[in-house]
Parts: C-alpha cells; structure tokens; sequence
C-alpha cells in the first residue's frame, strides 16, 4: 500500500519532476542531479534494518503535510512554477512516511529525502541574477589578487584588462557548476563526519565561500598566465583548469577542514572520523499497524483525486483575451522607420512564444533602436518570457550592470530593468520590462507573484516581455544612449494596448 501511494505521488508530480530531467540535460551546473536520487536509494539501503524496525504509529500530521503537498502541485500546474511541484514532491514524500510509520519511521527517512533538494534547479531567474553576480564577486576578487601581486589590470564590470588581452569571466565562470556539486558532496561529507553538530554545519557552509575564492584565484591565474606567457594561455588554460582539477582542489580543502577539526580536537585520522552512521530502529510497532493505517489510506484517497485534479487543472482552457496579432504594430513611429526582422525557426520553436515583434526602428541621422516584444497566450505549460539575464550571456554579452530604475512614459512612471552589456569592445544598453496583465513589472519575483494570482483569480496567464535595445557609440556616453531609449519608448510603449491586453 505504500509503494502503491509513492507510485501515485510520482504519477501527480509527473510534469516537475520531468523538468527536472530537462534541466539536468541542458545545464552542466545541474548534471549530477542524476545522481542524488541514486545516493538518496543508496542511504535508504543502507538503512534498511533501521527503516524496518522503525515503523510506529501512523500520524495524521502526515496527512496534513500530504494535503499542503499537493496545493503545491495543483499552484505549480496552474502557474507553471515547476519548483512548487518538485519541493511539493518532497514534502509528500515525508507526509507519506509519516502517515505509514510515523514519528519514527520519519527520523530515519529524513536525510535522504533531504538530499533531494540537491537535485532540484534553481528557477531560471533565479539561476541567472545569482550567476551574474557571483561572475562580479568572482571577477573582483581575482583582480585584487592581481593587483596583490604587482599585476596592473584594470576591472570594468566582468572584463579585467590586462592592457595585452581583455579577460571575460562570462558565466561559465561564475563558479556555479562547482557550487551546486559541491554542496551536495559537501552535505554528504558532513553527515558522515562523526563530529558534533556545528563542526558538520562549517563543514557544509564553508562550500559556498571555497568554491568562490577557488573561482576567483583560477581566474587570477589564468591572468598571470597571460601576461607572462601570452594571451594564447587564456583559453587553453581556462578550459583546462576550469573542470575537475578545481573540483578537486575544493574536495581537498574540505578534507583539510576535517584534518584540522581533529589535528586540534579529538586526534583521529581523517579515516576514522569519516564512516557512514549506523542507524538502529526505534519505533518497534507490528509492521501490519502501518499497512492498515488509516492516515495512509486517506492519502491515497486524496493522492487519487490530487491525480485526478491535475489533469484537469492541465487540461483546462484559459482565459485568452482578443487581441491584435504583433505583424500589424507599426513599422512608422513618429521620425523612426523599421525595418522588421524574422527569428530563426528552432529559435522561436525554443523560445515558445505565440507571438512576437523584432524589428530596428532608425531615424534618419542613423540612430537605432531594436524593439523586441514576446507575447505568451499562456504560461501555464512551462513556456514563459525568457528573462534576458539568461538570454544575454548566452548570446556572448557581458552583463556589466543591472539597475532597477525608474521611466515615465505619457505621465505614467514604471520600473525597468537597465542593463549595460559589452562584447568584443562593443556596448549596448537595453531596458526591459514584463507586461503582464495590466502590470508593467521589473521585478521578475514580483512576475511569479502575479502568475500565481492571476491564475486563480482570473484564469488567464497571458503576459509578454518588452525589451528596447540600443547601441552606445564610440564617440557616445550611456547617458546619449538612456536619452534615445526614453524617446523612441514614448512613441512604441503605447501603441502595444491593441497588441498586449491588459
């Protein structure tokens, strides 16, 4: 009966949990989720005695976690934050326990279905604000440990001039594909570590500032490389070092952590301080108690029309207002004249839009500006506005800075997001925004927020990114450039009340 509820549980939370596959497929930074689950069966294996002998009284609080579980799943389904449906995924999981062993089977399952969240990704959002930032973080303590050595560089952004070459720590060198890893082997190595409690916590949380320092001295080293030896070092060097031997080197000082712990505590080597914990049962009711358990039954109940709820709540037809189609938004807007563009097809089949806008409006003393807008009919299927923190690193661009400032368009005053970008010695700066409903949004949380809101008050999750771009010349500063965006925004912003409903 409990496989049977697990197996349905799975089967609620399918659409999360097959995003999560997605994710561990697309983003390096997220391949060892494969093995989580693994280590997870393996911990339980281990345990195995301790689970049996560990089934007590079955508890109703199980069922209560069971029950907020899956509003979890039904909010995800309906706002397609697929997060909500994977921690939701976890919390039934331990509701379940509790509802077929209870207090005591839970103390023995908890760890391993802990490690899970090691497995689930960050949102995408959150994943690119939390990259951007720690390539800053990165790129600065890197130059400061140039310039502790003599080096003379000068940091703009995420560029460090070396005066010969321009080092780009882009986002593959944000250290992420090292943190996430090494959380997850830095949880097991704490709960392994037969010490006391906060000797493990160090051991875990010191992960975060290793993996930062580490990234930041490759990138020094990669400088040093460079103004000895050349810029052909940076590439070759970067790529090589960048993989296993950094991972390797974190693994080391984690290690030494532990050698320290002991070199001025308990005196143990570092093999005798590791082991897996025996666990022992505690608990001792009859096994046939929990088959029978009422709790347990309820759940399944509440599992079968969760299930059942789902796939209506996927199946069901939204709200979409009418609209104009994006092809008929003028090409002429005041001075400006555009000149539309058209997206590779496996672009937009990526991208997922509905509809969408891509066109440079010029004027005739030759100033640009490209206007982007990506109207969803809805978000409920996992497609929604690619955040352009993740779109602009991919495409080659340095994110050199990111405000949230504010712009008044016809006597109304919203937030936008303003970015300065750089490649190859080129500038761009670019303004978006999210408008979603009636809402002109920069935040993109506060985007997620609404989703959610609109979904059950209104069932619509229609919505649409709005980006303007422009170049920064030669001879311009980016406050030229602020100027030109702001103008060209009073004559595009609203015209979009046909094209995007509110």
């Amino acid at each position: 009966m409990f496989m049977a509820a697990i197996a349905l549980l799975v089967a609620a939370a399918w659409g999360g949990l097959t995003e999560l596959v997605t994710r561990w497929n697309n983003q390096e930074e997220y391949s060892h989720g494969y093995f989580i689950p693994l280590i997870a069966l393996w911990l339980l294996w281990q345990r195995r005695e301790a689970l049996l002998g560990s089934i007590g009284r079955p508890s109703w609080f199980g069922f209560v976690l069971l029950a907020v579980a899956m509003a979890m799943l039904v909010l995800g389904e309906l706002t397609a934050i697929f997060i909500l449906i994977q921690y939701g995924f976890l919390l039934g999981l331990l509701g379940l326990v509790l509802c077929h062993g209870g207090v005591p089977l839970a103390r023995v399952s908890v760890l391993p279905i802990a490690l899970l969240v090691f497995a689930i990704p960050l949102p995408y959002f959150v994943d690119s604000q939390l990259s951007w930032r720690l390539q800053l973080l990165s790129s600065m303590i890197g130059v400061d440990v140039l310039r502790l050595i003599g080096t003379s560089v000068y940091l703009e952004g995420n560029v460090i001039d070396l005066g010969v070459y321009k080092l780009q720590v882009v986002e593959a060198c944000s250290g992420l594909r090292y943190l996430y890893p090494l959380l997850s082997i830095g949880f097991l190595m704490a709960y392994m570590y037969r010490a006391p409690f906060w000797r493990q916590a160090v051991l875990f949380l010191s992960t975060i500032p290793i993996t930062v320092l580490m990234n930041s001295l490759r990138i020094a080293v990669v400088g040093i490389l460079v103004g000895k030896w050349g810029t052909e070092q940076a590439e070759g060097f970067l790529h090589y070092f960048e993989g296993w031997i950094i991972f390797m080197v974190c693994l080391a000082i984690l290690l030494a952590e532990i050698w320290l712990f002991e070199r001025f505590g308990s005196k143990r080597r570092i093999v005798d301080a590791m082991d897996v914990p025996v666990i022992t049962g505690a608990g001792g009711l009859d096994g046939r108690v929990a088959r029978l358990s009422r709790p347990l039954l309820a759940s399944i109940v509440l599992l079968v029309g969760a299930a059942a709820l789902m796939q209506m709540v996927g199946n069901r037809e939204e709200i979409r207002p009418a609209r104009e189609p994006l092809a008929g938004y003028p090409l002429v807007l005041g001075d400006w004249r555009a000149q539309e563009e058209k997206m590779d097809v496996l672009v937009e089949q990526k991208l997922g839009l509905d509809d969408y806008l891509l066109a440079d409006y010029r004027k005739v003393d030759g100033q640009t500006v490209n206007f982007y807008v990506a109207y969803y009919g809805s978000q409920r299927k996992g497609v929604s506005p690619h955040s352009p923190q993740v779109c602009i690193p991919g495409g080659g661009w340095l994110i050199v800075s990111l405000d949230r400032v504010p712009v008044t368009v016809s006597g109304e005053s919203f937030e936008i997001n303003r970015t300065v970008i750089e490649k190859a010695g080129q500038r761009q700066l670019v303004y978006y925004w999210f408008d979603q409903r009636g809402r002109r949004i920069a935040n993109e949380y506060s985007v997620k927020w609404y989703l959610l809101l609109d979904a059950l008050k209104r069932n619509r999750t229609d919505g649409s990114l709005v980006r303007v771009t422009t170049s920064v010349g030669a001879m311009e500063s980016v406050a030229d450039a602020d100027r030109r965006l702001v103008e060209f925004m009073q004559f595009a912003v609203p015209g979009l009340a046909p094209y995007v409903p509110h």
